[in-house]
């Protein structure tokens, strides 16, 4: 039975055929919204008695775990009678729902108002006016005035506010200004400090012939701000009531309008163009793939085919722009479509071959630099050859956008061994330094976000997180929303890394990956979640007890010897060991050994006791997988220290 809950409003649950569950009296659905405002957290009955209670009589412990046998009966009513339930667990000494993300519907909401970013304006109001409908009144309306959900209540009011806006703004990208006008005019008069609304409101009014009407709002607006709340309008309200008075033509949707009218021109004028064309449609997918999980997703489909056809046109001069053009910058040391980078990594190779021999230096630097981008996380020198050739180009020609490329493809070949972290600061620092000096933006993110990584690798935390502010302002500033997701898991990390405990550090990352699910980057996404929770385990000592059906992607590998043996199949755990391959040359390299080394260690396999203390040895100091920004097993000098002990017994 899938069961689906309700908290815009009233909490409420719904079985699989859509029938109301009766989730019995106030204080049982007061248990589950706790549970649900923890979002998959751990919630322990000390904390649900505190929260429910104001004085806890001495029966409360019993009362709650009666409320949640009554909940799981309601639940999970097909559930035989012994069988561990799976929807409201029992861990330690608390209880935690373990929902799909599609079955709350605040959960929903939030995923569909981030998912809107992406989307073309007819999409993202279908998309917004659709989640707006879920809302049935104030989330967990009946407990919204209880300290323990005001905070969530409070939040995703928040984000409903930010919807209705974000409704507005594509109702009035699409000339429907009218329509905005209503919902608009609503939320001002119950939240009348959002100066967006403000704006809005009076935009659409303005685009309905009604200037008046919107010089009123915007003098409303400036006496409540300034009247109840002592602030002046900040900068977007006022230029917004100048506009007006000026009858200023920059308020008439002149963006839209302009791309219109700039691609109807363009089709008119390079029609049958194959050459123009293409060069065209590479820059948009460079422009395209940083504009979010979305646009990275399409400029990725629509990639390959570009040079495909660029080398069936039959001139190397223009396959190479083609292919060497596509500059965005690369933070992740794995593709996220192995099988396609191979493709564009050798159709670059025979780019290269077909050259004239006049073909400019930086041609062919470009070139190189795509080969190291697109072979990174493969063991091969050739990837690490071309980058460091093409970042020679790069300082001869003194051409910085060509050196800030060539050096994102030297970062990505630079994790062949264990412990490069202060090489790949170095190449950090280079990249902010550089793109400061020639405004080369994607590549001063790039270069905090490298930053942020090798600084945690050495546990400096405090530089770490000046670089991961700085990239956030620099993503925001400049509209690049996919910063946040680096950003995100590294805060996350981080509070795994300084002693937060395990239940709390865990519940960081599983928010974090929920947060950032489906955010187009494959490579950097799957399987990452339960590493991390893995690493996490093993560094504490934890038992790596995952359901059966966990997702590793890419890392089952690694992590089947030790999955084998939480469950007691030491042979079978033997014989996984035996066949796990070196780890890839990427971000995670010392984490995946930590892993070999734990249970080579367990196992007491010598020979792998000694190879992992080989490959971990140049990383000493560091905190095993924290260089990749994103997780950590802990410091690599534990296991170095372990990896002796068991050598010295032999």
């Amino acid at each position: 039975m899938t069961v689906s809950f309700g908290v815009l409003g009233p909490v409420l649950a719904w079985g699989a055929d859509g029938g109301r569950v009766d989730l019995k009296g106030p204080r049982h659905r007061a248990v589950l919204a706790r549970l649900l405002v923890a979002r998959g957290r751990v919630v322990p009955v000390e904390v649900i008695v505190d929260d429910l209670w104001d004085r806890p009589a001495d029966g409360a412990k019993a009362a709650v775990r009666t409320f949640v046998a009554a909940l799981r009966r309601a639940l999970e009513p097909d559930r035989p009678a012994r069988a561990a339930a799976r929807l409201l667990v029992t861990e330690g000494t608390g209880y935690a729902i373990r929902a799909d993300r599609h079955t709350v519907d605040a959960w929903r909401f939030e995923q569909a108002l981030h998912d809107a970013a992406d989307l073309a304006p007819a999409r993202a109001l279908a998309s917004l006016t659709e989640a707006l409908g879920w809302w049935r009144g104030p989330a967990y309306a009946e407990f919204a005035d209880m300290a323990w959900a005001r905070a969530e209540s409070a939040r995703l009011e928040e984000l409903r506010l930010t919807a209705v806006e974000r409704q507005a703004q594509a109702r009035l990208t699409l000339g429907r200004a009218a329509d905005a006008v209503a919902d608009l005019d609503a939320m001002v008069s119950t939240h009348p400090w959002r100066e967006e609304g403000w704006r809005l409101l009076a935009l659409a009014l303005y685009r309905c012939g009604r200037q008046a009407d919107a010089l009123a709002v915007l003098r409303r607006a400036r006496g409540i701000l300034v009247d109840e709340l002592g602030l002046e309008p900040g900068p977007r309200l006022a230029a917004t009531e100048s506009g007006i008075l000026r009858h200023d033509t920059r308020l008439d949707d002149a963006a839209d309008r302009m791309w219109a009218e700039a691609t109807a021109a363009y089709d008119r004028t390079v029609a049958g163009g194959a050459t123009a064309r293409l060069e065209s449609t590479v820059g948009l997918l460079r422009s395209l793939a940083m504009t979010g999980s979305g646009g990275l997703a399409a400029a990725r489909a629509q990639r390959l085919d570009t040079v495909t056809a660029a080398e069936q046109l039959d001139d190397p001069l223009l396959a190479a722009r083609i292919i060497g053009s596509y500059d965005v910058p690369g933070i992740w040391a794995r593709s996220d479509d192995p099988a396609q980078a191979a493709q564009i990594a050798a159709a670059a190779e025979r780019t290269l071959t077909r050259l004239p021999e006049d073909a400019s230096a930086g041609m062919r630097a470009r070139l190189l630099t795509i080969i190291a981008v697109e072979s990174r996380g493969i063991r091969s020198s050739r990837g690490f050859d071309t980058a460091r050739t093409a970042t020679e180009i790069a300082r001869a020609l003194d051409d910085p956008a060509l050196l800030a490329f060539a050096l994102d493809g030297l970062f990505l070949q630079t994790c062949h061994r264990a412990g490069l972290a202060h090489e790949r600061d170095e190449i950090g620092r280079e990249l902010v330094e550089l793109s400061r000096r020639h405004d080369l933006v994607p590549f001063e993110v790039l270069g905090h976000l490298v930053r942020m990584q090798a600084r945690s690798a050495f546990g400096d935390f405090d530089r770490a997180d000046t670089h991961a502010d700085a990239a956030d302002q620099l993503g925001i500033r400049n509209e690049r929303p996919l910063v946040a997701v680096f950003t995100g898991w590294y805060r996350a990390m981080r509070t795994a890394a300084t002693g937060a405990p395990i239940d709390i550090a865990e519940s960081g990352y599983r928010a974090v990956a929920q947060r950032y699910e489906d955010c187009g980057m494959p490579g950097f996404e799957q399987g990452v979640l339960p590493l991390a929770l893995l690493c996490l385990r093993v560094w504490h000592g934890a038992p790596a007890d995952f359901a059966s059906d966990t997702d590793w992607g890419p890392y089952e590998p690694w992590a089947r010897p030790l999955l084998l043996l939480a469950e007691g199949r030491r042979e079978e755990a033997s014989a996984a060991l035996q066949r796990t391959p070196e780890p890839p040359p990427d971000l995670l390299l010392e984490a995946l050994w930590c892993l070999i080394a734990r249970a080579a260690i367990e196992l007491d396999d010598h020979p792998a006791v000694a190879r992992a203390r080989v490959r971990l040895a140049s990383a000493a100091g560091e905190l095993a997988g924290a260089g990749s920004g994103i997780l950590t097993a802990g410091p690599v000098d534990e296991y170095l220290a372990e990896l002796d002990n068991a050598l010295s017994q032999r």
